[in-house]
């Protein structure tokens, strides 16, 4: 992955904006450290292959950065996005890390499932 160019997500946004895709979120601030510390508060929200077509898409923010989609009935954000790519399947996946690198964000967006 490589740090996030708003300009390029923003046009890519553009590009499969109003297309039925399949949807990966997941957000995490470590489920596994509560296995060191009681005291540690988990949360986090994980779903994937939600299909929505969004009628907008936009990212904003200096870095890290937000994705906000919009659909018919409301919206999708995610915060705190680092990084990107497009895969071999032009499926575009977006993370944003800590600052010690531990994934905190995902945002993936594909024409078809991902795996389960």
């Amino acid at each position: 992955m490589k740090p996030i160019d708003p300009k390029l997500i923003q046009k890519h946004l553009l590009k499969i904006t109003g297309q039925s895709l399949y949807i990966h979120l997941e957000t995490t601030n470590g489920a596994y450290a509560t296995h060191k510390n009681e005291d540690f508060f988990s949360a986090g929200a994980f779903i994937r292959n939600v299909q929505l077509t969004f009628l907008q898409g936009k990212i904003t923010g200096e870095g890290p950065y937000r994705i906000g989609l919009e659909t018919e009935l409301g919206w999708l954000y995610a915060e705190g996005l680092t990084e990107w790519e497009l895969d071999t399947q032009d499926r575009l996946l977006l993370a944003g890390h800590d600052a010690e690198g531990k994934l905190a964000i995902a945002l993936q967006m594909s024409a078809s499932p991902f795996p389960k």
